[in-house]
């Protein structure tokens, strides 16, 4: 089973990764470059969604491109990690959070088009994304279990908050999404998770908590306090997913989450990936 992984702010590389740098991979939304070898035991295909030197800012990643792309190369399922601010002030600055829940209300991508591979009508592969939870219960679990081998406190479960960078949020944005249930907010793995459902690609998401969102807690985070977490994280988040793939991997390939109703006669998967 080949696993494909996304890193975020802080982590442009996996430590001690096996393979080829990053190489072009083509698809109709343009290239992306994604990295193939093995790393903790596993067959994994990386891609880093910022670049070396963090030359995309969130409204510069092309979403579409990179998740085309690990299908195209061959990934099974797709695990993503993300640096992100806390909305709930129970959290502890360094916390590690394994989602349950989605809050992307505006279901768009960067350049204001909507989240969608089905962007033309009549295509026959064209579908609706029905589900229940929009995480792969296989691979959280696995990723639950990886975190405890490796003596990491996870928080199982929370509510992703996808909101559009580059610019932080405002008190009164955190203020709605608080009321909205959100535990934490980063800029990227909203079209990430409602991407990887439409290709059918099992998908689960860490958050590692760097900063309090504005309002959040009774003092702002300081920019300083931000950078250091971001530089830890990256050891945190790879402890956690070096335990969990040799657990995702006995496990077994896991099943899309929910399914693609398709129009098109005997269609399956995505166009073009």
């Amino acid at each position: 089973m080949t696993i494909g992984i996304i890193t975020g702010s802080g982590t442009y590389a996996l430590p001690d990764f096996e393979g080829s740098g990053p190489e072009p991979v083509g698809t109709d939304w343009g290239e992306a470059l994604v990295s193939r070898g093995t790393w903790a035991g596993a067959d994994v295909l990386h891609l880093s969604r910022h670049g070396e030197g963090h030359v995309r800012l969130s409204n510069h990643v092309a979403h579409r491109a990179n998740l085309a792309a690990l299908r195209a190369a061959g990934a099974d399922a797709v695990i993503a990690v993300t640096v992100c601010g806390g909305v709930d002030p129970t959290l502890d600055l360094g916390s590690v959070i394994c989602f349950d829940d989605l809050h992307f209300a505006a279901n768009r991508l960067p350049g204001g088009e909507l989240c969608s591979f089905f962007a033309e009508p009549g295509d026959p592969l064209r579908g609706h994304w029905i589900y229940e939870d929009p995480f792969s219960p296989s691979l959280r679990a696995g990723l639950l279990a990886g975190a405890a081998d490796a003596g990491v406190e996870i928080r199982d479960g929370g509510c992703y908050g996808h909101v559009d960078g580059p610019r932080f949020n405002t008190k009164a944005e955190i203020r709605g999404l608080a009321a909205c249930g959100v535990t934490a907010v980063s800029q990227t793995a909203g079209p990430e998770t409602v991407l990887a459902g439409e290709l059918e690609l099992p998908f689960a998401l860490l958050g590692y908590v760097t900063d309090y969102a504005n309002g959040a807690a009774a003092q702002a985070t300081p920019v300083s306090t931000l950078v250091e977490m971001m530089e830890r994280s990256t050891g945190t988040l790879a402890a956690v997913l070096a335990a969990a793939l040799p657990r995702i991997g006995a496990a077994g390939a896991p099943s899309p989450t929910g399914m693609v109703y398709r129009f098109g006669p005997g269609a399956s998967g995505a166009g073009g990936a």
